[in-house]
């Protein structure tokens, strides 16, 4: 199904209805029930307008940052090799960020459209046949290590049943099986009980960190969503490695119990505590106290623009807080745009903020900016609540 406008109003409709799959929802509509859905969504849009104040709400202010931010990763394509990224940086991972960043926004390989055909050349630079080892392995040739290869990973994951054609459905499903099992084996690498459960730079690594494991456990619950099997108990077990990294913290106003996560060891920092939350809430653990301490912290502490890894932060806060729903949720979502939305450039990017955004480059800011500001679309299926 094309990106047309009422291709497009059929995702936002899905959306304001909390649609389990909004993407494939409007994938898969037929031309036969076109005249019907604009109806439906014409009666839909009115009684939404007039009960949740759509026009007021700066999910919709984020919107004109949004498509040029899309026109930006559009435009920094090469077109001899497909990839969109800056040169021999990290192209693989960075790549695949944006084709997560351009599906966040309801794009799809088979639009003919800008973005899709971009989406679609990206793809096909990741699915080269020089790119992912013979072991599965997606972080050796551009040196992203296990964290390109968690995004790969995740990013075909989310691809699956989505790509432009049967054959590059192909490609994608057999690749990321051969990118799951990577995971689970560099998962069972014999370590020691504080790094067991968990990842790190290499699939032979003996040790674990937080940041590297939220990749491959966002990786792995995705394509287990999508029906590639995934052992439960590599599931089980980066579930007890996170915990380990918990540690509780002040106790807040009103009696609120909040704590956070480390990197390797016990020691909260804002940027761990939000990939912990959300890891957390992929795999199940909702109403964990860990999880709920962790949004209370993360609701106290809000979100600052001066944060070391800002980027990456604001994406797993955006992300983590969605996840926990209510004020947690709408509190994140303001925060996220009055903090990010002054800092966009004038050609749709951004790059000022944390050391992560000066170190990776434009495209990498800009795919995490795009994906914490649409993090209420959830036309992906691993943002869904």
């Amino acid at each position: 199904m094309t990106s047309s406008p009422l291709n497009r109003t059929i995702r936002a409709v899905a959306v304001e209805f909390e649609c389990s799959d909004a993407a494939r929802l409007a994938k898969c509509a037929g031309r036969a029930g076109r005249e019907f859905c604009r109806l439906w969504v014409a009666v839909a849009l009115f009684f939404a307008g007039i009960g949740q104040g759509v026009a007021q709400n700066s999910a919709l202010a984020a919107e004109p940052a949004l498509r040029r931010a899309a026109q930006f990763l559009v435009s920094q394509q090469d077109l001899a090799t497909g990839s969109i990224s800056l040169p021999n940086r990290n192209e693989t991972a960075v790549t695949s960020l944006s084709i997560l960043a351009l599906g966040a926004l309801g794009h799809q390989p088979g639009d003919p459209t800008p973005e899709g055909m971009a989406m679609r050349r990206a793809l096909d630079s990741v699915l080269a046949r020089n790119v992912q080892q013979p072991d599965g392995y997606f972080g050796q040739k551009d040196y992203s290590r296990m964290y390109g290869h968690g995004i790969t990973t995740l990013m075909l994951a989310e691809m699956l049943g989505m790509g432009a054609d049967a054959d590059q459905d192909r490609r994608i499903r057999e690749q990321c099986r051969k990118a799951v099992n990577l995971i689970e084996r560099a998962q069972r690498v014999a370590k020691i009980e504080h790094h067991r459960g968990g990842w790190r730079y290499t699939p032979e690594d003996a040790s674990s960190d937080l940041s590297v494991t939220v990749w491959q456990v966002m990786a792995l619950r995705a394509a287990k969503n999508a029906g590639v099997e995934v052992a439960q108990e590599s599931l089980e077990n980066v579930v007890d490695y996170i915990k380990r990294l918990y540690q509780e913290g002040p106790v807040l106003e009103g009696g609120v119990k909040s704590g956070g996560f480390g990197y390797q060891n016990k020691g909260i920092e804002i940027s761990t505590t939000a990939e912990g939350l959300l890891a957390l809430q992929v795999c199940g653990q909702y109403q964990a106290p860990e999880t709920l301490a962790a949004a209370e912290r993360l609701f106290s502490e809000g979100l600052r623009s001066e944060e070391r890894w800002f980027f990456y932060t604001s994406y797993y806060y955006a992300q983590g807080m969605y996840q926990r729903g209510g004020k947690y949720a709408e509190h994140a979502r303001k925060t996220v745009a009055e903090v990010l939305l002054p800092l966009q450039q004038q050609d749709g990017s951004w790059e000022q903020g944390g050391g992560d955004g000066r170190e990776a480059g434009k495209v990498y800011a800009t795919c995490m900016a795009i994906l914490s500001l649409a993090v209420k679309n959830h036309f992906l299926p691993i943002y869904q609540r």
